[in-house]
């Protein structure tokens, strides 16, 4: 049988790096969004993780292809697995028909990994977003690759949208035991999946979220009919089935669940709703016993450019604000390399994980627009950390990838000038040396744009509206391939006017629109220098002050 090699952009050799392994995802019901859309965000959290917009064209097959797969944290081949009849086109992680699919990665417990399983994760997220076109449909399509191919990751949690609804999904595998054939005796996944009441917000980022469930609700919750009967097997669970919790059975919480993952679902609820901060001592890791809940109702709705800075946060305003301490250095920055932890004499401390990192390869929010036809879905999309980028407006239908974006266009190991993703990191890596000075320019740079982009989004949907789906398909493709180069032209000159204006920790003045000069020439004037904050000259001082004081 012929094997074609058609396979997905995502799941090519050319990521064969370890992805998106400590993630974050929000989403938003319709009636919890001002505009009615359903919205979900994602950010593909890994340092070694290409940023970059994967594109697979709607396709008809001939009975007898196949699909290659690869395992998209390290390009592993997996093999083959035959395809449907119709596939839909796919553009990042939406459809052609508003189909959303995010994730993060809980891990659970390491015995349900099954070493043989022939699909991923990522595997999951590309086939199935090909083969579905709602929600519902995509939690059967994602059970039953895995129960028929064998899963080869570690615990998930799935944000999956349509234009109508909203769910999250949570699955493990059942790990490898040899029936005594050679063949996995326990292949496939248990799962659970609930719908996110409307009017609602939920998020989950690296700890899985689903304690109890609804056992005769399927309008509201689905799951695999062994959830609770494999963990009975396993001796995960005792007890009367309506008490059975997903979470504490196949991902017991520990302190890094709430402090370096759930934290940053509350940093995104205390933002939207009231009352979140009586959870402050969950997210800090101190009080187990106050979990955070599922979804929470917004104290009004949100905005999509609300959502957009959501994926920014830093737990400014809280008792995790990276600012506040000495490792803050002497320009505010809310940023920490790793590891996670470290050790002093014997203790160990935590660095916090905030959703905005510098390791994001890529991020988006998906907007599924029920008023609209469902080839008008927008993907909000952008690389590297979402708090010093910008994202731009693609229309889920579009057929072609901006050459910016496109994930052949450079590398994690090779430089490109006419990529977006080694742009953004370019200004990036600047703003993290002086945060307090640079930050502040960058984020009116993509506040400006991203307003800018929302108004006119109204324009382009009321000139595609009255055109058929075939032409509507090229406009579309065509302002979203255009806006993304405008974007790129913008942030080229963002980084070239950073450099001029705060190199070398001078700050040079400015006068209508223009760096101010001497009079003479281009020879700058009133050069500013502002040193370092209070608290880092302070801290300095406490530790040499005995060799740095100045004497009469």
């Amino acid at each position: 049988m012929k094997i074609l090699h058609r396979t997905l952009l995502l799941l090519s050799g050319l990521l064969a790096a370890p992805a998106a392994d400590a993630c974050t995802s929000f989403i938003v019901t319709r009636g919890a969004s001002a505009d009615g859309s359903v919205l979900v965000t994602y950010a593909a959290d890994s340092h070694a993780l290409y940023g970059a917009l994967y594109h697979t064209p709607a396709g008809r097959w001939k009975e007898g292809a196949m699909l290659a797969l690869r395992e998209w944290d390290t390009g592993r081949p997996l093999g083959a697995i035959p395809q449907v009849p119709v596939t839909y086109g796919t553009l990042g992680n939406m459809n052609e028909h508003s189909l959303i699919i995010a994730e993060s990665t809980y891990g659970g417990r390491e015995e349900l990994v099954d070493p043989t399983g022939g699909i991923d994760y990522g595997s999951l997220i590309y086939v199935t977003l090909q083969r579905a076109r709602t929600a519902r449909e995509a939690i059967r399509t994602i059970a039953e690759l895995a129960d028929t191919y064998g899963y080869a990751s570690s615990g998930e949690s799935f944000s999956i949208a349509d234009r109508n609804e909203a769910w999250i999904m949570e699955l493990i595998g059942k790990g490898y035991e040899d029936d005594g054939t050679g063949r996995n005796a326990r292949r496939g996944i248990v799962w659970v999946a609930r719908r996110i009441p409307d009017g609602y917000v939920s998020g989950h980022a690296n700890q899985a979220r689903i304690t109890t469930f609804p056992l005769d609700d399927p309008e509201n919750c689905l799951y695999s009919p062994d959830v609770i009967s494999f963990a009975r097997q396993m001796g995960y669970f005792e007890g009367a089935d309506e008490d059975f919790s997903f979470c504490d059975a196949y991902a017991p919480l520990s302190f890094g669940g709430m402090r370096g993952c759930d934290a940053r679902v509350w940093a995104f609820f205390r933002t939207v709703a009231d009352d979140m901060d009586r959870y402050t001592d969950y997210a800090m890791g101190l009080n187990p016993e106050n979990r955070l809940p599922l979804w929470v109702k917004p104290r009004t709705k949100v905005e999509t450019k609300q959502l957009f800075d959501c994926m920014r946060d830093h737990f400014e305003g809280t008792p995790m604000d990276m600012r506040r301490d000495l490792g803050a250095g002497g320009h505010g920055s809310p940023y920490r390399w790793r590891p996670m932890t470290f050790t002093v004499d014997g203790t160990e401390y935590t660095n916090e994980r905030a959703t905005a990192t510098q390791q994001t390869g890529f991020w988006f929010v998906a907007q599924a627009r029920p008023q609209l036809p469902d080839d008008m879905g927008i993907l909000w999309f952008g690389v590297d950390d979402a708090a010093t980028s910008c994202l731009t407006p693609l229309y889920c239908s579009a057929t072609e990838v901006p050459e910016c974006f496109d994930e052949t266009n450079g590398s994690m190991l090779e430089y490109s000038s006419t990529s977006a993703f080694w742009l953004f990191n370019r200004v990036a890596q600047f703003a993290y040396l002086i945060y307090d000075r640079v930050e502040p320019v960058v984020r009116a740079a993509a506040d400006e744009w991203e307003e800018a982009q929302l108004d006119a989004l109204h324009r382009t949907d009321a000139e595609a509206l009255g055109m058929k789906p075939r032409k509507r398909a090229k406009y579309l493709t065509r302002r979203s391939v255009e806006r993304a180069g405008e974007l790129f032209d913008r942030w080229s000159e963002l980084d070239r006017y950073l450099l001029v204006k705060f190199m070398d920790g001078n700050v040079k003045s400015e006068s209508e629109g223009r760096f101010v000069d001497n009079g003479y020439g281009p020879i700058p004037d009133r050069i500013e220098q502002p040193g370092y904050n209070e608290k880092w000259k302070r801290a300095v001082a406490a530790d040499h002050g005995d060799v740095l004081r100045v004497l009469e």
